[in-house]
């Protein structure tokens, strides 16, 4: 894994694309630290701060809970907890309560007994789909608990 520090310049054009991607304003991060993961991905960390990019797509980090809470959320019953911890994408059947969402939204996951954050993924649908639909994928799975990007974050002091 290649770990560099970002220049400035690239540090806040990494923030200028996060904050139209995520809708939400991002702080000025003095500096910011590039860890490739591989060809596709790259975890960007910074005071405070954690994001994972994927290809073109950037997705706050499982850990972020303070971040996490900004974004939509999708609800699921205790039935669907091992089928999101192994990547799979989010099902309507399985899913008890959600927030206000657009399709392509980046959307946040999260258990409905305690409340914790399981994966960060992309909408399919939104609102009103929703409401009308009582199958099918709603969310891709693109960041997920002990997911090869969360076990590599573990090896980056």
């Amino acid at each position: 894994m290649k770990s560099h520090a970002l220049s400035k310049s690239s540090s806040n054009e990494i923030l200028d694309k996060i904050t139209s991607q995520w809708h939400i304003v991002m702080p000025k991060i003095k500096t910011l630290v590039l860890h490739e993961l591989d060809e596709h991905s790259s975890l960007i960390t910074g005071d405070s701060f954690k994001a994972l990019k994927i290809d073109d797509v950037y997705l706050p980090f499982l850990t972020e809970t303070s971040l996490l809470e900004k974004f939509p959320k999708v609800i699921v019953d205790t039935g669907a907890i091992k089928f999101v911890c192994n990547g799979a994408n989010i099902m309507r059947p399985g899913v008890k309560r959600y927030t206000e969402l657009k399709k392509d939204d980046i959307v946040c996951v999260a258990e409905e007994s305690h409340n914790k954050y399981l994966a960060v993924g992309k909408s399919f649908v939104s609102n009103d789909d929703m409401q009308n639909i009582t199958k099918g994928e709603v969310v891709k799975n693109l960041h997920y608990i002990s997911d090869k990007y969360w076990e590599a974050a573990k090896l980056i002091k």
